[in-house]
Order: C-alpha cells, then structure tokens, then sequence
C-alpha cells in the first residue's frame, strides 16, 4: 500500500513496516505548517491499520532528515497569534509518541530544531555519519519548545543546556557519544542499521511490542512503583495468550535441538 501527499509519503509493506518520508528535499525537508499537518495525519492514520507492525520515519533525498520548520513562514508570523506551528510541531511529535508500535528515525542528514524534536519523539534513532544536530531556535530570536523537553531524557540536563542556549550544531559522532542516537552509520550502510531493527521488532511478538510500546509511554509518567504494579498487571494478561504460549513453545523446541 501507498499513499501520498505532496508533502509527505506513506509505504506500507507486506510485513507491515511503514515507511513515512517527509518530501520537501528541495528545502531540505523544511516543515512549515502545511507540513507539520501533513506529517501529524499521516502518522495518526498509518498507525490505525491493525496490520502495522513498526514504522520508519526519514527525509526525502540524501542531505537532510527534517531541517526545521520553515523560516519563511515563521518570519511572517504576527506577535500573540504564532500558537499554530509550535501546536503542530506537538501535534506531530505527539502522534509519534502515540502510534502503537515502534518508530525508527532514520536520520540521513541535517536534523535541526523542530527536526530534532520530531527525532527525539521517535523510539529509536539511527543516523547517517555525515548528519548533523542542533537546536537553533535562541539563534532568531525565540527559545526552544515543544517537545524540546524530551531532550533532558535522552542526554541528559547539561548536554540540553549547551544545544538550546549555543545553538551550535554537532556531529553524527558527539550525538552518538551523548546518547542523542543509538547508531550510527556510513550513508550508504543507514538502511541496514535500520532493517537490522526493523528485523529483530517483527521476530517478537506484535502483541507484545504494542504491549511494550504502551508501557513505556506509563514508565515516562509513573513513579517506579505505580509502573512496577503496571507491569505485573500487563505481563501476567500476556502469559494467558496465544502469542505468548506460541512463542515460548517455538523456542522450547528450538532448545531440545540436537
């Protein structure tokens, strides 16, 4: 199945793998509005098919993941009435968080601002050794928002302060170090380091990823206790299924294997 906007583009494969490319190469995937729009509805409504097992999120073209949002655009925007592009960039990041299954960032160059955002909102991140980072926002005149607040988690409060008060851009190698990205790779090995995941998601069990995928977002929101409660509930419910009695009798017999 694919379906298309001229803004964004959706591919889903017999697997059940979702391949979502936001298409504005000629501007190096800058979103404006239009396209944060775009790139909202396409996640909320991929992520309904009951067949979708993981979804992969990149930029068209080989220089650019998603640059930001569109400066142009943005310059226009009159005092006290700019509230719709920073509720889109949520609005995006925030049907990423929600989708039902895994999302992979595959990072194949410039990742800044609201792209950054978006990166962050993603589950996982591989990126090529030639992309670049930053959060540039404080560089024209306005703070970093949004889902900005993420970054914390990923790297940390220090290594936050330093991109959202500098501006500066870092390396695919310094994102790597900070636990910015999970992996890293030549541009023309980025696809594999990504199918290398996608490959290990669709060998478990799609009920338990999706299990797993919804407790996480708990753990980000619930003391440890209240999430260890959690878990026990999910993970007993799990044990009485037929996914679960599958899989551990397929390795069982893989076990007694001469």
């Amino acid at each position: 199945m694919t379906t298309r906007s001229d803004l964004v583009l959706i591919a889903l494969d017999a697997r059940g793998v979702a391949r979502v490319t936001v298409n504005n190469a000629a501007r190096r995937n800058a979103l404006g509005n239009d396209g944060k729009r775009a790139l909202a509805e396409a996640i909320e409504r991929i992520s309904t098919d009951p067949v979708l097992r993981v979804i992969v999120l990149t930029g068209a073209g080989e220089k650019s993941f998603i640059s930001g949002a569109d400066l142009a655009e943005m310059s226009g925007f009159a005092a006290g009435h700019a509230t719709e592009g920073p509720t889109l960039t949520h609005r995006a990041c925030a049907a990423i968080r929600a989708a039902p299954v895994p999302v992979i960032a595959r990072i194949n160059g410039h990742c800044f601002g609201a792209g950054l955002e978006i990166a962050a909102s993603c589950d996982m991140r591989a990126a090529s050794d030639t992309a670049k980072f930053g959060m540039p926002e404080v560089l024209f005149g306005l703070p970093s928002g949004m889902e900005a607040c993420l970054l914390p988690l990923l790297i940390g409060w220090g290594k936050t302060r330093e991109l959202v008060f500098t501006g500066r851009h870092i390396d695919a190698a310094e994102a790597a170090s900070c636990g910015l990205i999970e992996r890293i790779a030549p541009p023309d090995q980025l696809d594999a380091a990504v199918e290398d995941w996608v490959a290990a998601i669709l060998s478990a069990g799609p009920n338990a990823i999706r299990a797993q995928k919804a407790l996480l977002r708990d753990w980000e929101r619930m003391s440890i206790d209240d999430a260890v409660q959690t878990g026990i509930s999910v993970v007993a419910a799990a044990h009485g299924k037929e996914e679960a009695r599958r899989l551990m009798a397929a390795f069982m017999e893989r076990r007694r294997r001469p």
